[in-house]
């Protein structure tokens, strides 16, 4: 039986390369100081060969050394170079040392993403299974049966979440082609899926669109970064507000916008709303949930990943329009 390859581990390259980076600059500092020392050791003596100062008749017995301005200048140049190689050295050992530590611990986040999303799989392919038995019992087309429906939807958007992580912590590159998504239907999706939560909270959530949107990009990465766009809004709006999704063409690129009833974005900058942990101070939503401020931050990453851009058009007391824009597939094509 051949056994199997060593596994490969996916940080070692950028490690190394980290490593590399940290040694170049401890040695070229050090090999600085080196030569600055040495330089101002060679005019020292430079200047003292110069200007000799030649013993007189009376100091008898005592011996003295003559240096010739080659050989002390030759000499100054194997001790820079000597130094030179000898700081490569350090800085090498030292810069590997204190990666080593942070390699450890990139290696233990990537095997617990690992483990946990793993694991995951399974409960949620049987969570799948159990929602499919209990379609077949419910009446087509009845209230049970559009509920089971949804809460399959939402299984197979964690489902899709969950192998990203795995795909994302073993870094293995999806070699099948993406296939457009239609943003318009992604749109409408997100909707129903917020329709009971939003009604709870006296919030009206509609989705409008002027025809089809093809994107490339996965849907479930467009239905994480529309949703976390609504979940937001819905965490602005007050009871008896709403929240419209719209989607639309315009020339190469797909406009998908939430516009919500709320109190516009208050006590942080708009323009870093999308930065990593950003988020308006003491904000919870109706429904008791602390804002930790990546939501947002996800939705950029996963709009910059497929080649868009995710900005707030406007915010005040009538509310706040994001807009998430995305090449079109077909302007990718031509």
């Amino acid at each position: 039986m051949t056994p199997p390859p060593a596994a490969v581990d996916p940080d070692r390259e950028t490690l190394r390369r980290a490593s590399l980076k940290i040694a170049l600059r401890i040695s070229a500092g050090v090999a600085v100081l080196v030569l600055l020392l040495l330089a101002a050791a060679t005019v020292f003596l430079m200047n003292k060969l110069a200007h000799p100062s030649l013993p007189d008749s009376s100091a008898a017995g005592n011996s003295y050394t003559y240096l010739d301005s080659k050989d002390l200048i030759e000499g100054m140049i194997l001790a820079g170079f000597a130094g030179v190689v000898l700081a490569g050295v350090v800085g090498w050992v030292s810069a590997r040392s204190a990666i080593r530590p942070l390699g450890d611990a990139l290696a233990r986040q990537r095997r617990f993403v690992q483990d946990a999303s793993h694991e995951l799989r399974t409960p949620l392919a049987i969570l799948d299974t159990r929602i499919q038995l209990a379609q077949r019992k419910a009446e087509p087309g009845s209230e049970p049966a559009l509920a089971l429906a949804r809460i399959r939807e939402d299984t197979a958007t964690l489902t899709g979440i969950v192998n990203e992580l795995l795909l994302a912590a073993t870094e293995s590159p999806g070699d099948a082609p993406v296939e457009p998504a239609d943003a318009a239907e992604v749109a409408g999706a997100v909707a129903a899926s917020l329709q009971d939560l939003a009604r709870q909270q006296g919030v009206q959530v509609l989705s409008t669109g002027r025809g089809p949107a093809m994107v490339r990009i996965d849907p479930s990465s467009l239905r994480r970064a529309v949703l976390a766009l609504t979940d937001n809004a819905l965490a602005h709006t007050p009871p008896g507000g709403s929240i419209t999704i719209s989607t639309a063409a315009e020339g190469s690129r797909a406009m998908i916008q939430v516009v919500d009833t709320g109190s516009g974005i208050t006590g942080v900058d708009p323009e870093r709303i999308f930065d990593r942990f950003v988020r308006a101070p003491d904000l919870r939503d109706p429904a008791g949930r602390r804002s930790f401020g990546i939501g947002l931050a996800l939705v950029r990453d996963i709009a910059t990943a497929a080649g868009g851009t995710v900005e707030v058009v406007r915010s005040g007391p009538q509310g706040t329009t994001m807009r998430l824009a995305l090449p079109l597939a077909r302007a990718e094509a031509g």
